[in-house]
This record gives C-alpha cells, sequence and structure tokens, in this order.
C-alpha cells in the first residue's frame, strides 16, 4: 500500500510539474515573441518579411475602422530600418597565444534593425524586461534610443552615453542617439538585432513617399549650368514651382552664377479633378567669390562632368581658375512621414488570434486605400511557424510522459488491490457466506483503493506546489537563452491545468481496478473458510 501511494504522489508530482513547466515554457516564449511582434501586422499586400516591407499610407480610413473589432486591443503605426551601431574606441584585454596579457584599442560595429514607433505604442513587455533606465520621452527634442543590454555589452555602452548610429543608404547616413533604456528579455534572436527609437526619425531615414531637392546637373547643356529638380519615390504628374506658379517643368538653365537663393515647391497634381496640393519644399542655397558669366569656365573631368568637390554632406564646389562656387543642397522634407512600414495588432486574449484575424481580412483585404494600395494581414503563426510548431509539439512530450506516469500509478495500485484481496480471502468468504453480493463486496475494496489513491494525490499536490512556487520564487533551474530562448525554467500554475490532471489520473485509475476487483467473484466461500 505504501509502494501505491508513492507510485501515484510521484506520478502526480512528475505530470503536474511537467504541465506547469511546458505551459510555463510555451507561454512565456509566446509573450516574449508577441512583445517584440504584435500577433498580427498590417502590411502592403505582397510583403513576406515585416522587417523589408514596402512603405503604406498611414492615415488609412479602414484601419481607423477597424477598432471597433471585438477583442482587438490596440493598432499601433511602425517602421523599421537596418541600421548599424559603433561603439566609441576603447581599450580592451586579450590573451596572447604566449599566454600574456595585451591591451587593445577596438571599436565594434553591429548590425540591428531600427524600431520606429508612437507614444501610442503598447510599452507593457519593454518595460517588464527594462533593467536599466526608461522608455523613450516622445517629448524630448534630443534623439533617444533603447537597445538590449547584450548590444549595450558588445559595444561597451552605458546608461545615458551618445551611441553612433549609421543608417544604411546610397550614402550611410549619421546620427547620434542618446541611450536612455537598457531591456534583457533572454530572446537572444531579437535581443541582438532590435532597438526602439522615434517613429519619425527612422521615418527621415528610409527612402518613403516622395522627396525632392534641387541640383545642379553634371554636365553643360547648351553651355549653360542646369538646374533641376531631383525626386525620389515613385512620382507621377508632378508639377514644379521655381517663383512663378506651379508648371510642368522640372528645371531650367542658367547662363551666368552669382550669390543666389533658389526654392522649389513640387505639387502632386490630379489630371482627371483638375485639383493640386504642394508634397515638397527643398532649397539651393549658391555663394560666388565673383559672379561667373561663361559656364563654359568651370573645371571639368574627362568626360565632360563637372568637378564637384565635396565640403561636407550637403555642399560641395564648384571651381574656375579664378573663382569658386560653394552649392548647399536643402533637401525638402517630403511625403515619408505620411508612410509606415506597416501596423502592430493587439490583441486582448490569445485564443481570440483566428477570429480577429478573420474579421480584419474581411474589413481590409481587396479593398483598395487612399493611395490605391492592398493591404494584407499576416498572422505570427505564419511569420514565426518554426518557432510555433517547435512550441506545439511540446504537447506531444506531456502527453507521453503523463501517460507513461498513469500507467505506473495504475501497475501499482492494481497491484496493491489484489494484494488487498488475497489477504483478505477469508473475510471475503465469510461475507459471500451471510448473503453478500459480489458487487458490494468489490466496492469495498474500489473504496479501499479510493483512499489510497486520495493520500497518493495529496502528497503529490503538496510536493508538486512546493517544487513549483521554490522554482517561481528563487529560479534555481536556469537554461542557455541561445538555445532555449530563455534564461531560467518558467513555471505556471494553471488552476484548470492542474485540477484536470487529478481528476484524469483518479478516473483512469478508478477505472482501471475494475478489473482487479473481479478476482472478488472468483472466490468460493467454502474455500476461502476451509483456507482459513
Amino acid at each position: 500500500m505504501r509502494i501505491s501511494i508513492v507510485s501515484i504522489a510521484l506520478a502526480i508530482v512528475v505530470n503536474v510539474v511537467t504541465v506547469a513547466i511546458v505551459t510555463g515554457f510555451q507561454h512565456e516564449v509566446r509573450n516574449k515573441i508577441t512583445g517584440f511582434n504584435a500577433p498580427l501586422f498590417i502590411s502592403k499586400k505582397g510583403t513576406k518579411q515585416i522587417f523589408e516591407g514596402d512603405a503604406v499610407f498611414k492615415a488609412q480610413k479602414a484601419i481607423q475602422e477597424l477598432n471597433g473589432i471585438p477583442g482587438l486591443r490596440s493598432i499601433s503605426p511602425v517602421v523599421f530600418k537596418p541600421a548599424m551601431l559603433q561603439s566609441s574606441r576603447f581599450t580592451d584585454t586579450i590573451q596572447l597565444s604566449t599566454g600574456k596579457d595585451s591591451l587593445i584599442s577596438r571599436q565594434d560595429i553591429v548590425g540591428v534593425v531600427m524600431k520606429g514607433v508612437e507614444s501610442s505604442y503598447d510599452w507593457t513587455f519593454i518595460r517588464e524586461n527594462l533593467k536599466e533606465g526608461r522608455i523613450l520621452n516622445f517629448q524630448s527634442k534630443q534623439e533617444e534610443l533603447v537597445l538590449s543590454k547584450r548590444m549595450a555589452d558588445q559595444l561597451n555602452y552605458r546608461l545615458n552615453d551618445t551611441i553612433s548610429v549609421y543608417y544604411v543608404k546610397n550614402q550611410p547616413v549619421l546620427r547620434k542617439y542618446k541611450v536612455v533604456g537598457i531591456y534583457q528579455t533572454g530572446l537572444e534572436e531579437y535581443d541582438k538585432k532590435l532597438v526602439f527609437c522615434r517613429l519619425p526619425e527612422v521615418q527621415k531615414m528610409n527612402d518613403f513617399g516622395i522627396k525632392t531637392k534641387i541640383v545642379i546637373g553634371d554636365q553643360l547643356d547648351h553651355g549653360s549650368i542646369v538646374l533641376k529638380a531631383a525626386v525620389e519615390g515613385q512620382a507621377q504628374d508632378l508639377l514644379y514651382d521655381w517663383g512663378s506658379g506651379p508648371d510642368i517643368y522640372g528645371g531650367f538653365y542658367l547662363s551666368q552664377l552669382k550669390d543666389t537663393n533658389f526654392r522649389l515647391v513640387v505639387y502632386q497634381s490630379d489630371p482627371v479633378k483638375g485639383t493640386k496640393w504642394p508634397i515638397d519644399t527643398s532649397y539651393l542655397k549658391v555663394n560666388c567669390s565673383q559672379p561667373i558669366v561663361a559656364s563654359n569656365a568651370f573645371l571639368r573631368d574627362e568626360n565632360g562632368d563637372l568637378i564637384k568637390e565635396s565640403i561636407g554632406m550637403v555642399a560641395y564646389q564648384l571651381s574656375t581658375s579664378t573663382a569658386t562656387v560653394t552649392v548647399e543642397e536643402k533637401e525638402g522634407s517630403g511625403t515619408g512621414k505620411d508612410y509606415v512600414s506597416g501596423f502592430e495588432v493587439r490583441i486582448n486574449d490569445w485564443n481570440d488570434l483566428k477570429r480577429v484575424e478573420e474579421e480584419i481580412r474581411s474589413n481590409i483585404e481587396m479593398r483598395p486605400n487612399e493611395k490605391n494600395e492592398l493591404m494584407q494581414v499576416s498572422s505570427i503563426l505564419d511569420t514565426e511557424n518554426d518557432l510555433f510548431a517547435w512550441l506545439s509539439f511540446l504537447d506531444y512530450n506531456v502527453y507521453i510522459i503523463i501517460f507513461l506516469m498513469l500507467l505506473i500509478g495504475v501497475i501499482n495500485v492494481g497491484s496493491a488491490m489484489l494484494v488487498l484481496i488475497v489477504v483478505r480471502t477469508n473475510l471475503i468468504g465469510m461475507l459471500k457466506a451471510m448473503g453478500a453480493r459480489d458487487w458490494s463486496i468489490r466496492k469495498l475494496f474500489l473504496y479501499q483503493a479510493a483512499h489510497l489513491i486520495g493520500r497518493g494525490l495529496l502528497y503529490g499536490n503538496a510536493i508538486g506546489f512546493i517544487l513549483c512556487y521554490v522554482q517561481l520564487k528563487f529560479e534555481l533551474l536556469q537554461l542557455d537563452p541561445l538555445v532555449y530562448y530563455l534564461d531560467k525554467v518558467p513555471v505556471e500554475i494553471n488552476p484548470i491545468s492542474w485540477l484536470l490532471v487529478n481528476v484524469i489520473t483518479f478516473v483512469v485509475c478508478m477505472i482501471s481496478l475494475i478489473v482487479p476487483s473481479y478476482v472478488v467473484t472468483k472466490i468460493s466461500p467454502t474455500k476461502a473458510i476451509r483456507f482459513n
């Protein structure tokens, strides 16, 4: 009987701890993934990677209408942009092949993805995992970012340091940010690549929308300098205002140069409706050491191109044999502020994911927006398919463990019942001789077995709860985050799962004991009394 009680207790301990750990593991990993990327993501039709999607119009009426869907918690626009973080030069120690330490000067570079967010972004997950500092201040005039502890350690940065960020464009663009927050989630896949900053700052670095600037052509045309509008992005039906009103001409000739400021206002037009509206304004400042009348006097290379000597990110010089011209370009802000990479959709209950996804699809897909763009909805179950398939596969491990533990418990309790019946053979014979029915006698032994199972459940639940509480409180068992995405063994005590394991164990054991109790029917009263 003691062995049967211990076996039932052991089965319950293993089962409840297994369910608690696997459930906790699944929920922790899922919460971390959805903490970085929302369960649903709305992007432009055809987007395969959310970090590399095409720009979509931000102020979509259809997106705003989605807020009425039950179970939908929030919709946040986000912008992604690849970038490189550069450390300041620091001194490090390395060990030489001779075994001696040597000091070296280092400057590391790490490739990351900048995630631009608005003040309405859900910071719950990042706040829970902040090790130092705070989240972004959207009222501050200084550019700020929040990065992971892994990045900070690798680049030797600390809280409130100023970090160099190079954005990947035609020419790398350098920006300086203040480190205001350092987080650590243990999910290395994201800890090593995702940096949070304010949305407008990332919008500026993306080539979204239309952006214009005034440039001087590389070659002379009819002996004159060509001043023209350079347009970035997909543009059509544009009008250009050089000071005399909107027109179709995107440039003009300059037969001479002197100190001048040029302004260009670019309009988007709708030929069908006959309307137009300004979308960008750019400037060009020209400073001449002396007026230049003959454009042919400018120095040119062997291909006939004007020699432009760079003197900064947005300025250069043109030269003649007697004079120099400094040209400073100031490009417009463009329409990039009107576009984002997509919209993150967060929900109240994970179980509502499929329903909310279907409702969003029915509202936005196959319905062009104001910019004639088609949208699509991506579920995190699809974008992170491998990871979620792995998490769901853990359920099979739980089923196998529960089955084996139940089998052990059933065998031991069944053996205990047979022993009980054998040692009470005389009692069974006496009861039958006095007219007791087989089923009433079998029930006596089933009640006794239920008592044993109940004691085993009581001890097993107590031990299992203590083990789970100790791990939950003190985190004694650690994990390698590079392998398991977590740095400790997670435990989630779910009352429903806990109760279900106990009920299944009790019911299965009791049902399985009906067969051993059938031995009672085979005992003859005369033989049992004679045996005594």
